[in-house]
């Protein structure tokens, strides 16, 4: 019996199978697929699918001659930006622990805010937004595709800059003095559609972890608000909080 989860019937299997593996042994070989598809009622194609993401996923690995096993995802990178004594965007932290950061500009242009945007920048909604949207690799390895949204009237260069390496932020305060002070940071999950699955070698439907950034000066006026999606088999997410002005 699968427990109900929205979208098609191979992502609910998937998700089950998911917390199923994770609590087995590694090397620990799966049931035949004629025994699964009879357990979660659901035909070859379907199964296959869901078995497929989490070999995509490296929780399991098919072997031929041997069948399929439990293995475990590598976490090889930590996702970090880091705001406790500034705000340091993903490029410079990442740089910094010595790691190669690739960055392939997808999308820059400017656009009429879209209406969540429009909510997290102050903005009214005839207001015009550059967008930016970047992939981000890792030592070669894709990692995640970020967007970027930032109101064009306080930063109208941004849509003629070279984002192909660098920093943002630090593009930001070079260029135009701001004062990058405080951050809100929302983690959630999402899935990934075939034009991100694509982008990061994943399968469509795999599970993203979703970091919603929205950057505010010292006054608490809104500046940029960023969402990444990342893939989780190699990134993590890590936060540092400081109390009182120590770390």
């Amino acid at each position: 019996m699968v427990s109900p989860v929205s979208g098609p019937k191979y992502l609910a299997v998937r998700e089950h199978l998911r917390r199923r593996v994770t609590a087995l042994p590694e090397l620990t070989l799966l049931p035949p697929e004629p025994v699964l598809c009879a357990e979660y009622g659901v035909s070859r194609i379907t199964l296959r699918r869901a078995v497929d993401g989490l070999v995509a996923d490296g929780h399991l690995v098919r072997e031929q001659g041997r069948g399929t096993y439990v293995t475990r995802p590598a976490i090889r990178h930590e996702y970090r930006e880091s705001f406790v004594h500034r705000i340091a965007g993903f490029n410079s932290v990442m740089s910094e622990q010595g790691a190669q950061v690739g960055t392939k500009v997808l999308t820059q242009r400017v656009v009429p805010v879209p209406a969540s945007v429009a909510v997290e920048l102050g903005l009214e909604g005839t207001a015009d937004v550059v967008e930016l949207e970047r992939l981000r690799s890792v030592d070669g390895e894709p990692n995640h595709v970020a967007h970027s949204f930032l109101p064009a009237l306080l930063y109208p260069g941004a849509v003629e800059a070279d984002f192909s390496e660098g920093s943002l932020y630090d593009y930001l305060r070079r260029e135009y003095q701001a004062d990058l002070a405080t951050a809100r940071i929302v983690v959630d999950v999402g899935t990934a559609a075939p034009d991100e699955a694509d982008l990061l070698r994943v399968v469509a439907g795999s599970p993203l972890l979703v970091v919603r950034t929205t950057v505010r000066d010292s006054s608490g006026h809104p500046l940029v608000h960023s969402y990444s999606r990342l893939r989780p088999d190699v990134s993590q997410v890590e936060f540092e909080v400081s109390v009182g002005g120590r770390a």
